[in-house]
């Protein structure tokens, strides 16, 4: 078994879309970034590719490619997802903390855990969402961005962990 842990953070800006676990989130503003700018999942995606040992977001999805503009992250999830299983890693569970000041993110949890766990090809109660603020402190308490940590463990699909997977 292994773990990996993702961090993400964007601007808010005006004139784009708040995407964030796959679910278009009203309001005002939305997150700046080369693809949906969806930090929550890219902190993800980074945390089973660095378990995995297979880089970050950046080597498999460089914002310098015109393929990823404006990219739904879920999709960028399921390539990791399945370049993951090619790989031989199953993914155990992912667990995520946003950290923002707005909007109230808590109702629309549930929606971004099942869309999670349908991108990875788990079960939705294996994908741990959570939300809190900076209580006003720094960037992110000003409202001036939102930012995502995320932890995942895989383990290698038929290892016997006895022997250390060796």
């Amino acid at each position: 078994m292994r773990v990996g842990v993702g961090y993400d953070v964007h601007p808010l800006v005006s004139g784009r879309r708040l995407v964030l676990g796959g679910v278009a989130i009203p309001f005002e503003k939305g997150l700046d970034g080369h693809s949906d700018a969806d930090v929550l999942v890219h902190a993800i995606v980074d945390a089973l590719l660095g378990a995995s040992g297979l880089g970050d977001i950046g080597l498999h999805f460089p914002s310098s490619d015109p393929r990823y503009k404006d990219i739904s992250s879920v999709a960028l999830l399921r390539h990791v997802a399945s370049l993951l299983r090619t790989q031989g890693w199953l993914v155990c569970n992912v667990d995520v903390s946003i950290v923002a000041e707005r909007p109230k993110l808590s109702p629309f949890i549930p929606e971004m855990r099942g869309i999670i766990g349908e991108a990875l090809g788990i079960d939705a109660d294996l994908v741990s969402v959570k939300s809190t603020t900076s209580k006003g402190l720094g960037f992110l308490g000003r409202g001036e961005g939102i930012a995502a940590h995320a932890v995942a463990l895989v383990e290698k699909a038929g290892e016997d962990r006895r022997a250390g997977g060796r």
